[in-house]
């Protein structure tokens, strides 16, 4: 069970004033205000039981004594970074609003990270997946239109179980997105992916949608609501482990097959860029990594001087 992290009604209100002005201003992800919300409780509460100082109080030692904490306690230190990021715009939003006269994340060194390069499944592992639904029944029959859409797309896991109907256009094949900061895109859907969603939205959906016919998601659940994220991602581990898939995989798993796979076969790299969302190249440039990587694999393995 986890615990319930508590802090002070005073704190709360000024996060929950923080988080609807940033809000306001980009439109930030669900998920997003999500992660800033459960740094900044997280903070409050240990400033709670380590100091005699607030949120609005705290000083640089604080926001230093903090960081080397998660880090005594095992916390990563791309999630270390993630909340020096959400606490610095927070106190951002304190400084500009005048809450605050001085900015403690000011002189506060960010952790150091090591580039991570993401798991990448093969053309072979994808293959599996993307085959281990039972297409008989109609919730198999979704699940593989949404992994082949996953796959064929690049989409974010929260993308994809946010698609509407009217977002899609089978006869231009390509679906309308909603990314992060509220940023649109059209997705082009691939021939085999469309395929499978006209069948599901042919054979299964109806079916689905008797339970409740007002839905306007496109990937439903047996009561006829919209799919969440939480629910794909179990799927999505249950029909890894179906295939025989070994190695660890994440939300981001067809993501990165999708955009590795992509780089492998010739594909220019802004174009990858585009198809993921990506408002910086440098952030496209690691799939580069991997699929340099796997070439380099598949040369050892086949070149007669490899």
């Amino acid at each position: 069970m986890v615990k319930k992290i508590r802090i002070l009604s005073s704190e709360q209100a000024i996060i929950d004033q923080f988080l609807d002005a940033i809000w306001a201003e980009r439109g930030l992800s669900q998920n997003t205000l999500a992660a800033y919300e459960r740094d900044l409780r997280s903070f409050s509460a240990w400033l709670g039981e380590h100091t005699d100082r607030g949120i609005l109080t705290a000083c640089r030692a604080d926001l230093q004594n903090y960081l080397a904490w998660r880090g005594r306690v095992n916390l990563s230190a791309n999630s270390s970074a993630r909340f020096l990021a959400s606490v610095r715009r927070f106190y951002r939003y304190l400084l500009r609003e005048k809450k605050i006269k001085e900015d403690p994340s000011l002189l506060v060194e960010s952790p150091i990270l090591r580039r991570q390069l993401p798991h990448a499944l093969s053309e072979k592992q994808v293959e599996a997946l993307l085959a281990s639904p039972n297409i008989q029944t109609e919730l198999g029959l979704r699940n593989r239109a949404m992994l082949e859409l996953l796959y064929a797309t690049g989409l974010r896991v929260s993308e994809l179980v946010e698609i509407r109907l009217q977002a899609l256009s089978l006869t231009q094949g390509v679906i309308r997105i909603t990314g992060k900061g509220n940023k649109e895109r059209l997705v082009p859907m691939g021939e085999v992916a469309m395929d499978w969603v006209q069948r599901y939205m042919q054979l299964a959906r109806p079916v689905l949608m008797e339970a409740n016919a007002v839905s306007d998601a496109l990937f439903v659940t047996a009561r006829g609501s919209a799919m969440t994220r939480q629910a794909f991602w179990y799927l999505i581990k249950k029909y890894a482990k179906q295939a025989g898939i070994q190695i660890k995989i994440s939300p981001h798993t067809l993501r990165h097959a999708f955009a590795t796979h992509l780089l492998n076969h010739g594909a220019d790299l802004r174009v990858v860029q585009l198809l993921l969302g990506h408002s910086d190249l440098s952030t496209t440039q690691i799939y580069t990594h991997v699929a340099q990587a796997r070439l380099q694999t598949l040369h050892k393995k086949h070149h007669p001087r490899g």
